[in-house]
């Protein structure tokens, strides 16, 4: 019997770096996979490739040793060097049938992210399963494997407060934005154009925020991002002469002394007397002390969300009880629909089978008693065995599904 397994490299035991060099890109997945299931007994299989894990999900009468797992690497032809094919094996984790399928489910729903409750896994396993599926790499079980996937990760996502709280710092600041309730046409600059300032300008301009000037020290990055955000760049030392008013300063450098001190702030102020939001998310600040102090401001710096993140985060982890008990009932549940899905399989043939037997017998064992009868006899004789039929065909499914309640 074909059991399933998970071949699974991820951040709890390889870094990041590393891990890269296992990610498959999409033009050559189908002929990697193609030659897992032609050298290998794999019948069913689908790949996880993400920034923290690559998986390889399948259905195999192999027992998943280090041999087989060896064969699984070199088969799929990753060109590794000696040295990280031994790294790779000394830290794989394989998981078999119901412990793969716990991985499997425990996973889209997030309790083996890097950031537990971070929905976007579950849309991350869901593509790559319909990637592989529609590449026809995978059949019947695993698309039972993947309803239940989803049914439980919306359960875990919906009856728990796992993924309720934000605890990225980026989207905890544009939370605080947000309860400021500024308009759309407001004001914002952008000082830094690296990977927390593009987050945070993304979630703006999703929510109709339109008025950006980016200032970065290569002109170059600050232009992509004004070009994805239809804003205006600028060189980091233009921001000495911008007076063109702001509402709003998001800030995050990597500079090592505060890029805003009073003299720039007064400056990019230009007379203008209101309150103003800045968005402090460098560490160390951007922005000096004074300029809050001595200015009427909404300052949301990255110290005080990191410790909201850090309750968050708490919070997640008092959740974990509530998900594992989730995942429990749909592994218990699914194993009985499982096997009532094998028995289905397995009596797909009973409808014909009777068939056969009842044309045999009208046909064929029976047939000269049946040509000395009547009209109105054969007339009966036909829907006695039509109902005969219908009825030998329900019955053993019926028998098959009481046994496997009373066994549940």
């Amino acid at each position: 019997m074909e059991y399933l397994k998970v071949i699974a490299f991820t951040h709890h035991h390889i870094d990041l770096k590393s891990l890269g060099k296992l990610v498959i890109c999409d033009q050559s997945l189908d002929s990697r996979l193609k030659n897992i299931q032609t050298e290998l007994p794999v019948s069913e299989i689908f790949y996880i490739g993400t920034c923290n894990r690559v998986e390889f999900v399948f259905l195999t009468k192999e027992k998943t040793d280090k041999e087989f797992v060896t064969r699984f690497l070199t088969v799929l032809d990753m060109g590794l060097p000696p040295e990280f094919m031994e790294r790779f094996l000394d830290n794989v984790t394989v998981y078999e049938n119901e412990e793969a399928f716990n991985h499997l489910l425990r996973t889209s729903c997030s309790l083996e992210s890097l950031v537990v409750g971070e929905k976007e896994i579950l849309a991350q396993i869901r593509k790559a399963y319909e990637n592989c599926r529609d590449a026809g790499f995978t059949g019947d079980y695993m698309r039972m494997i993947m309803e239940r996937v989803v049914k439980t990760a919306k359960e875990v996502y919906t009856h728990t407060n796992i993924s309720k709280n934000p605890v990225s710092v980026v989207s905890l600041a544009y939370r605080k934005l947000k309860e400021l309730n500024m308009c759309g046409n407001s004001r914002v600059l952008i000082i830094g154009a690296g990977e927390t300032n593009q987050n945070i300008a993304k979630y703006l301009n999703k929510h109709k925020y339109s008025n950006f000037s980016i200032f970065n020290r290569t002109l170059s990055k600050a232009e992509t991002l004004a070009g994805e955000l239809n804003g205006k760049a600028y060189h980091l030392e233009a921001l000495e002469n911008f007076t063109e008013g702001f509402d709003v300063i998001i800030t995050c450098t990597g500079s090592t002394d505060a890029i805003i001190n009073e003299a720039l702030y007064a400056k990019l102020l230009n007379g203008d007397t209101g309150k103003k939001v800045i968005v402090d998310l460098a560490i160390p600040n951007d922005v000096a002390p004074a300029v809050i102090h001595n200015n009427p401001v909404h300052y949301i710096e990255v110290e005080s969300l990191k410790e909201v993140a850090r309750k968050n985060i708490q919070e997640r982890y008092s959740e974990l009880v509530h998900a594992e008990e989730i995942i429990s009932n749909n592994i218990a549940e699914f194993f009985t629909v499982l096997k009532q899905r094998r028995i289905e399989l397995a009596m797909q043939d009973v409808p014909r089978k009777i068939k056969e037997i009842k044309n045999t017998a009208l046909n064929g064992v029976f047939a000269d008693e049946i040509s000395q009868m009547d009209e109105a006899s054969r007339e009966v004789l036909e829907r006695v065995m039509n109902y005969m039929e219908k009825k030998c065909i329900s019955v053993p499914m019926i028998m098959a599904k009481e046994i496997l309640v009373k066994e549940s």
